[in-house]
């Protein structure tokens, strides 16, 4: 039973979207939190009565995404990051230890009703694993230690604070300058530390100014595809007679990646600034945050950043919004995002039309990514030569690297672009044991070995020569005590659950492929499933409608091919 003061917010969100459907997913996500963190029946009805939408198109958004908790669950539900990552830095020990603890399995639920565990894909807390996430809340950096005292209190009724402890370095100072600040997410900080500057300056230019600005940095994309960006501002269709839209990409669900929560979380004034700026060079009056929807405490500290800039007349007439999403890795997708927005499951659209031209609401839209438009303030301040400082030629400016798995010292660091990958490794401390291979842009990527390490240095051009991808900037390193095929599972075991189901080649394609590794790493496999992975993993590519198809073909051929005498050893000729 939704109570007068939920209803209350409900339609308080409602109205602050251009369409009342695109409060549907946050709408469920209060009314599941109302319920002792579910979602019923009942409640999915009501919620879909007052938002204005059919109650079979609310159940078809509340079985797409997976944080929406259609079956009871307990008090405390606890969910243990099992991904690549992850699994690097011991969190199979940690679940075998809450298992024990608890005596259930993950997807059970304890006798007492007070506890139930599942085993989630990646929570964007790669540099600070294990992790374990309690309701809304994340524990980091955990042990077995902490896991017993965590369990103790829990049974005492009392969720623990969460505890920051995490690894970092810049040596460009840009955007992570206010990391380790005290208050950094503060406005009266962030403007005593330079802060809003640029967008005074901004507000002084022509839109078109700001845009070429943009475009002389040559600044590329940071979510992953480098695509330039004051080139894609320029792609923005004009003279339409519609509102013009500029959506933040805050999804950030690529294994491996977790450079956009340290801006979002520690300097969120940054990135208010940036869509700022982007708007006004846009012609933008609303904007969007699309932040993922684990990531509770941080849409809450980007929702006060935005009134704090409100409240002191930073923002004129532009608003923004951050949207929460629900648990779905293909939302990172621009298209998907924008389904999402707009209340519906989160599949990817045809393109074209791109979003340039007919995106958020059928009007035209630019996506970015954070980092990204963390960036923009900088280089509007500073000009695009300062920027252009950083880096190399065609690969300019700053990048913060998040690095996982085993080293000793796992975290984000700000270097310019161009850095060795060498140079990269002690500042992070190091590498546990003898380097193996690594993933050097997220999950996606393919995977390099020790020997194809020798010589790379962190942009976009050095990657591709490498064999990779720069991607993300999310740097997993696999050392030789882990075996690929079982990584290699691992990783096709994520994409086939998080992929939307749209496409048959990627649906099927995954599932299958699942399989036979299933089968290959378990020693029961076959000569026939080794050639049934490689058939789907050459056949794959560009047969889907976003990039997921090759995000999970790509770098599962690479393993496969860079590391196939691992997998012969496990087959049963």
């Amino acid at each position: 039973m939704i109570t007068s003061e939920l209803r209350e917010r409900i339609e308080k969100l409602a109205n602050r979207y251009p369409r009342r459907e695109s409060a549907l997913m946050p709408a469920l996500t209060f009314a599941q939190q109302s319920n002792g963190n579910n979602l019923s029946e009942e409640l999915l009805h009501e919620v879909a009565d007052i938002i204005g939408v059919t109650r079979a198109k609310a159940y078809g958004v509340a079985t797409f995404y997976t944080m929406y908790n259609k079956k009871p669950v307990g008090k405390y539900h606890i969910q243990i990051d099992t991904n690549i990552p992850a699994t690097l830095m011991g969190a199979r020990d940690i679940l075998k230890h809450v298992e024990n603890t608890l005596g259930i399995k993950p997807g059970e639920t304890s006798k007492d009703g007070l506890f139930t565990l599942n085993e989630v894909e990646c929570l964007g807390s790669c540099g600070t694993c294990p992790v374990i996430q309690v309701n809304d809340t994340y524990y980091e950096n955990m042990t077995i230690e902490k896991v017993d005292k965590l369990i103790a209190s829990l049974k005492k009724g009392v969720m623990p604070a969460r505890e920051t402890d995490y690894n970092y370095a810049s040596v460009c100072n840009v955007l992570l300058k206010n990391r380790g600040v005290a208050n950094s997410t503060s406005i009266e900080v962030y403007k005593k530390n330079g802060g809003y500057k640029a967008l005074a300056k901004a507000r002084g230019m022509a839109p078109a100014d700001i845009i070429n600005e943009v475009k002389i940095s040559a600044i590329r994309g940071r979510g992953g595809a480098g695509f330039p960006t004051g080139v894609k501002w320029g792609f923005l269709a004009k003279n339409t007679g519609k509102p013009v839209y500029l959506v933040c990409n805050a999804d950030e669900g690529e294994p491996g990646t977790f450079k956009d929560r340290q801006i979002m979380e520690y300097d969120p004034h940054l990135l208010v600034e940036g869509m700022a700026i982007s708007a006004l060079a846009l012609g933008c009056k609303l904007a969007f945050i699309y932040i993922r929807g684990e990531f509770s405490w941080i849409a809450d500290i980007l929702d006060k950043a935005i009134e704090e800039a409100k409240a002191d007349k930073l923002l004129g007439d532009i608003d923004i919004i951050v949207h929460r999403g629900a648990g779905s890795y293909v939302c990172g997708e621009e298209t998907a995002l924008i389904e999402s927005i707009e209340g519906k499951r989160g599949q990817p659209r045809i393109k074209p039309p791109f979003p340039a031209v007919e995106g958020l609401y059928g009007c035209p839209t630019i996506v970015n990514n954070v980092e990204t438009l963390a960036s923009v303030p900088y280089i509007i301040e500073h000009g695009a030569a300062e920027f252009k400082k950083f880096g190399t030629e065609n690969n300019f400016g700053f990048r913060i690297f998040g690095i996982s798995g085993c080293v000793n010292k796992p975290g984000t660091y700000e270097y310019p672009m161009g850095i060795d990958f060498d140079d990269l490794m002690k500042a992070a401390g190091g590498v546990k044991g003898k380097l193996k291979s690594a993933i050097v842009g997220g999950l996606s990527v393919p995977i390099l070995t020790a020997e194809e390490l020798k010589g790379l240095k962190m942009d976009f051009d050095s990657c591709i020569k490498h064999g990779t991808m720069i991607g993300s900037g999310g740097i997993m390193v696999i050392n030789d005590e882990f075996s690929i095929p079982e990584l290699c599972l691992r990783a096709i075991e994520f994409y086939a659950h998080e992929s939307c189901g749209k496409c048959t080649p990627c649906k099927q394609g995954s599932k299958t492929l699942k399989q036979a590794l299933k089968r290959i790493v378990s020693k029961k496999g076959t000569r026939h499933d080794l050639d049934t992975a490689l058939r789907i993993v050459n056949t794959v590519p560009g047969l889907t409608l976003c990039p997921v198809g090759e995000a999970y073909s790509i770098p599962v051929k690479t393993m496969l091919d860079k590391f196939r005498p691992d997998f012969e050893a496990l087959i049963n000729n």
